[in-house]
């Protein structure tokens, strides 16, 4: 029990995180020819679904082909087992890995990493090749430097709704995303000048489905790419790539973000900041040595994880970068007004009630710990002003703001949700419904509609006593995830039977967003409301639970990077606070 309780916080915070898969037996049903080869697979124990793992979608982006475009990869002989998860794309241990903390920032992983999971109903071969299921294409969260497909099982999202599901891995962080002109020299695809070689990675996942879903059960015209937090961040930036145009039919962003980094900055052709690729670059090399590309590539993976650590702490690498090439110079967000400016497909996008619940959990100025152990809120009034603010402003900007600007330019397939279920149950005298809430990530397991993908969070956070509520919820989502997948809206779900979930508008007083709960929270149904930066900011200055105005303003002044607009509001009601 102390060891299992030792392990709380990290578990809280993982709602994704699962061991190393076991791997399962081959089975010749799943016998399967795509591009490459011959693939077999396994059918899941507890589902019937099959499902093929590692299946590669690029050539190994090693060698001369780190920080390049993504290319097919080479075909083999014989069948491929496909049973064993993927090795991960590299990144560092951290807290959510749910290891010691002296293992945290241990780089693991490889950058041969390049390949997808595909999980369908049970098919033979024949079946399959006439099926014509809608696929849906998900990619993981993890601010774009951490997770792995092996902790997304869509089994039971596939054998339920009648979907192909497929979980892609790609390069993160630094390997994923750098802007530097020694980088492009010596491309010979118009995609290798690009910065924005994750973002790549997902369109070559897509080009692979468009050749071969077909082989599993999937329409490669009925494509949906779906992602929670960073996941849904690149599923915006996949919105407005004109590389990816017609490779998906399709979006979900869950938690998601519109944000980019300008191609000057990321470069470090403005400010030469010390996240900037110039700045970096020299760091990974060392001094005294020319930044070129081919030392850059033949570099150890220790010497690009290292040049982010610095005397002043670890720099956060810069992530989808506006290059001009695979995304707009004006930013990703920049054609949300006109849909002749972007992939407009089908749209839906949303955010969790609570979102930074799961952040403010880890601040030890918010959360204190019985017995050095269990945590619980200094001032729970505190506490859940402190989490509504930034949530409430990161619904804002990734769902009614964008919406609005999408629908207002003419594009009327805009959906928008928001998940508020928090019945988590109780850890002694931590209440996690109180400490997680809707928090960040917590709809994950409702989509997939597999619970266990929690590992040892399952028993604190979905009990006996909420199961009722939770699985209705969860029949809910799904049933609307795939008619959106399937039919291009949510409707009233696959089967008919849900309230109608209606687009949004602009028009006011009408309902435009889907709130999501259980029976026991007020259930499925549609809502008016609508979020603004200025509406949110008003609310703050009068909220009693923030004690003082100095946190009022604190928390106004956090919320200024990511909201310029609200800065001259900040230096009126707060002079001498700074963003």
């Amino acid at each position: 029990m102390k060891r299992t309780l030792s392990m709380l916080a990290a578990l809280a915070l993982a709602a994704c995180t699962v061991g190393q898969a076991v791997a399962a037996a081959p089975d010749t049903a799943t016998t399967r020819t795509v591009s490459g080869g011959g693939v077999v697979g396994y059918v899941d124990a507890t589902t019937g679904a099959h499902a093929w793992r590692a299946i590669p979608f690029a050539a190994p982006p090693v060698g001369d082909l780190r920080w390049r475009a993504p290319r097919p990869p080479a075909a083999w002989t014989g069948q491929r087992s496909a049973v064993t998860a993927a090795p991960w794309c590299p990144q560092q241990l951290s807290a959510l890995d749910g290891v010691k903390k002296e293992r945290w920032g241990e780089i693991v992983g490889q950058e041969d990493c390049l390949y997808l999971d595909v999980y369908a109903p049970p098919m033979t071969a024949e079946q399959a090749a006439g099926a014509k299921l809608p696929v849906m294409m998900w990619i993981h969260g993890g601010s774009n430097t951490w997770g792995r497909a092996e902790q997304y099982d869509g089994s039971a999202l596939a054998a339920r709704f009648k979907v192909v599901v497929v979980v892609v891995q790609y390069r993160l962080g630094a390997l994923g995303w750098m802007s530097l002109d020694a980088l492009r020299q010596g491309g010979t695809l118009p995609d290798d000048a690009s910065a924005n070689f994750g973002t790549l990675d997902h369109i070559r996942a897509l080009e692979w489905i468009a050749s071969d879903i077909g082989a599993f059960g999937g329409d490669a015209g009925r494509v949906t790419i779906f992602g929670e937090s960073a996941g849904g961040h690149n599923v915006a930036a996949l919105l407005s790539s004109p590389r990816a145009r017609g490779l998906f039919h399709r979006a979900i962003i869950q938690s998601g973000s519109f944000r980019s980094e300008p191609a000057a900055v990321a470069e470090g052709a403005t400010d030469g900041g010390p996240a900037s690729a110039t700045t970096v670059a020299r760091r990974i090399l060392g001094p005294g040595r020319a930044v070129e590309g081919p030392a850059l590539r033949a570099a150890p993976l220790a010497a690009v994880f290292g040049a982010y650590k610095t005397a002043d702490g670890q720099i956060d690498p810069l992530r989808v970068i506006a290059d001009g090439v695979t995304l707009p110079a004006q930013g990703v967000s920049s054609g949300l007004d006109n849909p002749m400016n972007y992939n407009a497909v089908p749209v839906m996008t949303g955010a969790n009630r609570d979102e930074m619940k799961l952040f403010n959990a880890l601040n030890p100025a918010l959360v204190w710990r019985l017995f050095g152990v269990l945590p619980m809120a200094r001032d729970q009034a505190e506490y859940d002003a402190v989490s509504d603010y930034p949530s409430r402003l990161w619904r804002a900007n990734a769902v009614d703001g964008p919406a609005a600007r999408m629908v207002a330019g003419g594009q009327p397939a805009v959906w928008a949700y928001r998940f508020d279920w928090d019945e988590e149950g109780r850890v002694l005298f931590t209440d996690l419904g109180k400490l997680l809430g809707a928090g960040h990530s917590l709809e994950i397991p409702f989509v997939f509609g597999h619970f266990e993908l929690l590992g040892a969070f399952d028993r604190f956070a979905f009990t006996k006593r909420n199961a009722p509520g939770r699985i209705a919820l969860s029949d809910a989502m799904m049933s609307y995830w795939v008619n959106f997948a399937a039919t291009g809206a949510p409707g009233r779900g696959v089967n008919g039977a849900l309230p109608e979930w209606k687009a949004w508008s602009n028009t006011s007083g009408v309902e435009r967003i889907m709130l999501l709960d259980s029976p026991a929270g007020g259930g499925v149904r549609m809502s008016a409301d609508q979020e603004t930066s200025a509406r949110i900011a008003a609310d703050l200055l009068g909220d009693k639970r923030l004690k003082t105005p100095a946190k009022r303003c604190a928390v106004l002044a956090r919320s200024v990077r990511d909201n310029p607009e609200l800065g001259p509001l900040l230096a009126r009601e707060c002079p001498g606070a700074k963003p």
